[in-house]
């Protein structure tokens, strides 16, 4: 018995289309969540600090009882003061040591319960502000009852500059 060709061919089989009526609304449940979900800061540096490294890193739980203090030269190059002043930033202004109960107090207000109990205030100073410096930081931030303080740096081997 002799079989010819094409006696058994094949159907042709065409994949079916993809249905994409669903899509937009998948794209729009995951936008409006990141939306939600995502916590933005808005703060411009108007400081150059190089973090100094460390030995014992650990990273910050609940971000958002954290205020952030920030300590190192002035960013601008044509800067009219001489290279080894250092300021203080709180949120996009430079200030002065007597401003940190004030800035305290408004972060306190702008927290919720939960956070205001852990507030956590995380000190980005420069490896070369001098000790003086973070003393008199402290200080005024015992005296807004401030008493958690986190000192950021670099873990050991991964020196980052800003």
């Amino acid at each position: 018995m002799k079989l010819r060709r094409g006696v058994f061919r094949r159907r042709e089989r065409k994949m079916p289309g993809l249905n994409t009526s669903a899509l937009p609304d998948l794209i729009f449940t995951v936008l409006f969540f990141f939306m939600i979900v995502t916590h933005m800061r808005d703060v411009d540096l108007l400081v150059h600090y190089d973090l100094p490294q460390g030995s014992e890193v650990q990273k910050l739980t609940h971000k958002s009882a954290v205020t952030q203090i920030y300590v190192g030269r002035q960013q601008t190059l044509n800067s009219q003061f001489p290279k080894d002043t250092f300021f203080i930033q709180l949120n996009n202004r430079l200030a002065t040591i007597a401003d940190i109960r004030d800035y305290v107090e408004e972060e306190r207000q702008r927290m919720n319960d939960e956070d205001r109990s852990r507030m956590v205030v995380s000190l980005k100073a420069d490896r070369d502000v001098p000790m003086s410096i973070i003393a008199e930081i402290k200080q005024a931030l015992q005296q807004s009852f401030a008493l958690r303080i986190n000192y950021s740096a670099n873990e050991a081997g991964k020196a980052k500059k800003r």
